[in-house]
């Protein structure tokens, strides 16, 4: 198989006036990176953390809800399609993945092989830890806490405390705070 030349996907530069959506009081630290803006909808008083990556693609759309805190340095790729619920906290260094190269035969390069996409969904009111990283299809329910350096391959039922490589259901937090 002959592969194609390798191609730029642009500088990341991007002027707020190019997103699907830009709620107000959006914070950019320096040197964040948007890729594909008119694919990309962002609620109100959102925080983006210094060198984040928000990798839009020219189809499926990237959601990010209102009140949500991205620490620095993350990588958010949604050709999948993403969607990140409201007064969700993402420690620095989290990576989100929403697709894959598929399993085809052996003669074929992994990287050569096609790409399957699958969503993510992060419920409201989630934490997820510095450096988790989160992988294609996977829901994550409302109110889940993700530990530290966790790989979140499965769905995550609401209110969990997860945590581990791959991530475990350690316990389940109550839905209301003890009195």
């Amino acid at each position: 198989m002959v592969s194609k030349p390798p191609h730029s996907h642009g500088t990341g530069d991007f002027d707020p006036t190019q997103f699907a959506r830009l709620g107000h009081n959006v914070v950019f630290e320096s040197g964040v990176l948007v890729f594909h803006p008119e694919n990309i909808e962002i609620g109100d008083n959102v925080y983006v953390g210094h060198h984040s990556i928000l990798k839009g693609y020219y189809r499926n759309k990237m959601l990010i809800g209102a009140g949500t805190w991205i620490g620095q340095q993350c990588f958010f790729h949604s050709a999948g399609g993403l969607n990140i619920g409201c007064n969700v906290g993402i420690g620095p260094g989290v990576k989100i993945i929403t697709s894959y190269h598929s399993e085809e035969a052996i003669d074929i390069p992994i990287l050569h092989s096609s790409i399957e996409f699958s969503p993510v969904v992060i419920g409201d009111n989630c934490d997820v830890g510095v450096g988790a990283i989160i992988l294609p299809g996977v829901t994550i329910g409302v109110g889940v806490q993700i530990g530290a350096g966790a790989v979140v391959t499965h769905s995550i039922a609401d209110y969990a405390v997860v945590a581990g490589v791959p991530a475990r259901v350690l316990r389940y937090r109550s839905e209301t705070p003890d009195e």
